[in-house]
């Protein structure tokens, strides 16, 4: 029988707001796989990471980075690519993402969900872009609307961060440092400064000011080679998963065939990232529905012989296993304790 791991990035409700989170929260299903377990643990991660837990682990996962916790990266440039049908072949690559900075007191960026963006739009800054990068002899190349690559070699060692990590912040720490710092802030104002004037912002009320780079990586990378399901994912994150385990169901991921199964559920992350408890019980509600409740019958039913479920906040993250027959500890009150930690 296959065993299945779900990815909850925000699943874990901040300290501060848990015990009113957990008073309100409608998910029995949860309640159960949560209580009725055989292993649990918690996980703290370094609060001034440049990454999410979730990528840290994610990545630990895929095989493409180290220990989530003594050695916390996101290399997940060349997989996307991949992903995407492109096929990096040499060279030191990054995601390089549009988007819109907020510039008042300090640089803001919102979260990226937000950004609406259409592939004729993108092409079009894209084919602006692209010039600026060539002087500087590196190498820009189209993904999707909202994901494009940078092959800059000699850049291999910036420490660069995740949009999440960075979203609603003040941009100036996340930017990225080393060496070549000040190579990529000359790169980064010479686009803003085209972008400003295009045409394609001239007529959007949200423009596209700015770009952010991260997760480098070389091409000779190892690939992915575990098989990942997603839904409600960012674009990047959709690319890693198998084709056509994107933007899966429950029941899809359930009906795959293999001994492991690994999927990664999007709906907590704007909200999370936003504070926005409403929502996220509202979120919550609907994975009960659609994810939470499926993944209960099928442990018992014999179709899952496993189901562990990493949550996951800014602070760490929670490792919770159960089997069918953990299910049977009738003793364990059936509660959201887990989500205390």
């Amino acid at each position: 029988m296959a065993s299945t791991t779900l990815v909850l990035p925000f699943g874990l409700p901040p300290a501060e707001m848990a015990p009113d989170l957990v008073r309100a929260l409608q998910a029995p299903a949860l309640a159960t796989l949560l209580s009725r377990n055989s292993t649990h643990t918690a996980h703290a991660f370094d609060a001034d990471s440049r990454l999410l837990p979730h990528e840290a682990w994610l990545a630990h996962a895929l095989g493409v980075a180290g220990d989530p916790a003594a050695q916390p990266a996101a290399p997940f440039a060349p997989a996307v690519m991949r992903g995407l049908g492109l096929a990096p072949d040499a060279g030191h690559w990054f995601l390089f993402h549009p988007v819109h900075l907020v510039i008042g007191t300090h640089l803001m960026m919102p979260d990226l969900r937000g950004l609406r963006i259409g592939a004729e739009e993108s092409r079009a800054l894209f084919d602006a872009a692209l010039p600026l990068c060539e002087e500087l002899g590196k190498t820009l190349v189209y993904g999707d609307a909202r994901t494009w690559f940078l092959r800059a070699d000699d850049w291999a060692g910036l420490a660069t961060a995740s949009p999440d990590a960075a979203t609603g912040d003040n941009l100036h720490p996340w930017l990225p440092s080393g060496a070549a710092a000040r190579d990529f802030r000359r790169l980064l104002n010479e686009v803003q400064m085209l972008w400003h004037a295009h045409p394609v912002n001239a007529a959007r009320a949200q423009p596209v000011n700015s770009f952010w780079l991260w997760a480098g990586a070389p091409a000779a990378q190892p690939r992915v080679g575990t098989p990942l399901a997603t839904a409600a994912a960012p674009a990047w994150l959709n690319a890693l998963a198998t084709p056509e385990l994107r933007d899966a169901t429950c029941v899809q991921w359930l009906a795959t065939k293999g001994n492991d199964r690994l999927a990664v559920l999007g709906h907590l992350a704007g909200a999370g990232l936003a504070e926005d408890w409403p929502g996220w019980l509202e979120s919550m509600k609907q994975l009960e529905d659609q994810w939470f409740a499926p993944l209960l019958g099928a442990l018992r039913s014999g179709q899952a012989s496993g189901v562990r479920l990493i949550l996951t906040n800014r602070l760490g993250w929670t490792d919770t296993a159960t089997t069918k027959l953990a299910l049977n500890k009738f003793w364990r009150t059936e509660n959201f304790k887990n989500l205390l930690a």
